[in-house]
């Protein structure tokens, strides 16, 4: 349930994470992945709440901020572990270097420039970040894992299996810790020679709109959850948790949009995300007495995604 002061008037993720409501299908395989250290592989059509899943489970079980990676076609192992700006770095030495060169000119040979401190030029991805050691473990989205190279499942499990990795740019300091940067906003953390190490595992949602099949090996290690598209029920209990009956449309127009919704998607196979219908739902409050109000909201609102 929404805790007090969590009104529904806040949008975004937040609002999605609270009026998220879970089957006991998906708990009990939210807790499978979590007792057995194992990936939950999300799968479903676009919409029905595949990323909102991980900041639902976030918020209820307390575990901070969401760690979101958004793949591509590009995405690379290493990007989600860290990145490291040596160019940038070498670009300020060069600076240091030409201040010092004015600095001593007349005054004989200039003094040594100690490169900068690494830190500043290196900052730990979402997958690096989650996998720092801490007493609860952080909840990291992979979000749209079938949009990645043919090899990246694969070598992201290799990751997942050691629960550990090591920066080669740390490991060649003359020095035994390094301060850097992670994926929540400013904030720093110290590593021991390069390595990062996880103590508890994350939770580790990983979402597919399965366009694309994944290598048996790499099922075989994930927890595979499938959302299907919620039924009336569901939608009138995820319409109510969004906007309550006493600030919103009547309960009559909430079903009548909610019929409309379900029957689009059963005829003809067509594509809505539940935040459509959210939105019809919100907008119905000011428009749905008029003619052109109510055609307004059924024919851009609940337009389907795959309708061209």
């Amino acid at each position: 349930m929404p805790e007090e002061g969590d009104g529904h008037r806040r949008g975004g993720r937040h609002l999605r994470a609270v009026t998220y409501r879970a089957s006991d299908d998906e708990i009990h395989l939210v807790n499978m992945a979590l007792m057995l250290r194992r990936p939950l592989l999300v799968t479903g059509r676009p919409g029905v709440g595949k990323s909102t899943l991980a900041y639902s489970i976030a918020r209820e079980l307390r575990l901070g901020p969401v760690l979101r990676w958004p793949i591509t076609s590009r995405s690379t192992v290493e990007d989600g572990q860290y990145r490291y700006d040596a160019i940038g770095r070498l670009q300020e030495v060069n600076l240091l270097e030409r201040f010092a060169e004015k600095s001593a000119h007349g005054a004989g040979a200039p003094t040594a420039v100690e490169p900068p401190d690494i830190g500043r030029y290196l900052r730990l991805g979402p997958l690096g970040t989650a996998l720092l050691p801490r007493r609860t473990p952080r909840v990291l989205l992979i979000d749209e894992i079938d949009k990645s190279d043919v090899d990246f499942p694969n070598d992201l499990l290799h990751v997942f299996e050691e629960g550990e990795f090591t920066i080669p740019e740390l490991t060649r300091l003359h020095r035994p810790t390094a301060r850097v940067m992670t994926a929540d906003g400013d904030a720093w953390v110290e590593l021991e020679r390069g390595q990062v190490s996880c103590h508890e595992f994350p939770l580790v949602i990983m979402t597919s709109n399965e366009e694309r099949e994944f290598p048996p090996a790499f099922l075989r290690r994930c927890i595979r959850l499938e959302i299907r598209p919620p039924d009336q029920a569901k939608l009138a209990q995820l319409v109510a948790a969004h906007l309550p009956l006493h600030e919103g449309p009547s309960l009559a127009v909430r079903e009548q949009l909610i019929s409309e919704f379900l029957r689009k998607q059963d005829e003809g196979n067509a594509e809505l995300a539940n935040d459509q219908l959210l939105n019809a739902v919100q907008l119905a409050q000011r428009i749905w007495n008029t003619p052109e109000g109510r055609s307004l909201i059924m024919k851009h609102l609940m337009r389907p995604l795959n309708e061209e």
